[in-house]
């Protein structure tokens, strides 16, 4: 499904990892992190898919809350998680979200 995002501007969060074979708590993980973002203040949606590369890209209404997300406790013990099990590589990109156009 396609996150339903506002008009721009507003601040994408491209996530894109490379997996290790470590399956254990990953799918329980990922989905509760997902539940837990869209408990936050300024989270706009997110877009996943996984295919040997991973990529996530979650849409936030500004920097102080992608900020006010890197820090969410619980937040930051999946990311160590990552870094010592799930993920053999990332990349972590912010970007501006100046123009949006599609169809559906």
């Amino acid at each position: 499904m396609l996150a339903d995002t506002p008009k721009p501007p507003y601040y994408a969060v491209i996530f894109s990892s490379l997996r290790t074979d470590d399956d254990l708590d990953y799918a329980a993980t990922s989905d509760r992190m997902v539940e837990l973002a869209r408990e936050q203040p300024g989270f706009l949606g997110v877009e996943s898919a996984r295919s040997g590369l991973g990529i996530t890209v979650s849409y936030w209404e500004s920097l102080e809350a992608i900020q006010t997300w890197r820090l969410h406790a619980e937040h930051t013990l999946a990311r160590q998680a990552g870094r010592e099990r799930w993920y053999s590589a990332f990349r972590v990109r912010v970007c501006v979200v100046e123009r949006e156009y599609g169809m559906g």
